[in-house]
């Protein structure tokens, strides 16, 4: 992502355990216009129409510090208890989370994805004029997936 040629990282992952069952925990992660509440990074998702299902568009906005951008997203994959994914137009990664049962409950499952390993030319040079280069972009990216887990699972926990 730092150079238009510039691989990036294919995969970026994280996971949790979280002592609640898959519906509660799915109630969480398939309610796109909370993200806000979980990520450090997506401040706002607005979903177009209102519903969250496969093929769904949203409107996202996401900060640093003091840069905003926005973006837009295709719900990709909806699978309900199970996993959601959506994939963002301008750079072709793909987001998703993944819930497996466990003994205690379930592990959930963050990805980021950059298909070939590749995002567009265009975030790429992005990430590398605005946003720091890729390295640093990537180890922000996975630390807030870190967070995001945490967050969702004291909110599954919880309810």
């Amino acid at each position: 992502m730092c150079h238009a040629d510039r691989m990036a990282t294919p995969l970026l992952e994280a996971s949790t355990d979280i002592n609640a069952g898959p519906a509660q925990v799915w109630a969480i992660i398939s309610d796109l216009k909370r993200m806000g509440e979980w990520s450090p990074q997506c401040r706002k998702v607005i979903v177009v129409g209102g519903e969250v299902k496969q093929g769904a568009r949203t409107i996202n906005v996401n900060r640093r510090g003091l840069l905003t951008w926005p973006t837009t997203a295709t719900v990709v994959t909806f699978a309900p208890e199970k996993a959601i994914a959506f994939r963002i137009t301008e750079n072709r990664t793909v987001w998703s989370y993944e819930i497996t049962p466990t003994p205690t409950g379930v592990r959930l499952t963050e990805r980021r994805e950059a298909a070939g390993g590749k995002t567009t030319a265009l975030s790429s040079f992005l990430v590398s004029k605005a946003l720091g280069g890729n390295d640093s972009f990537e180890a922000e990216l996975q630390e807030g997936m870190r967070e995001t887990l945490v967050k969702i699972k004291a909110a599954a926990e919880k309810s």
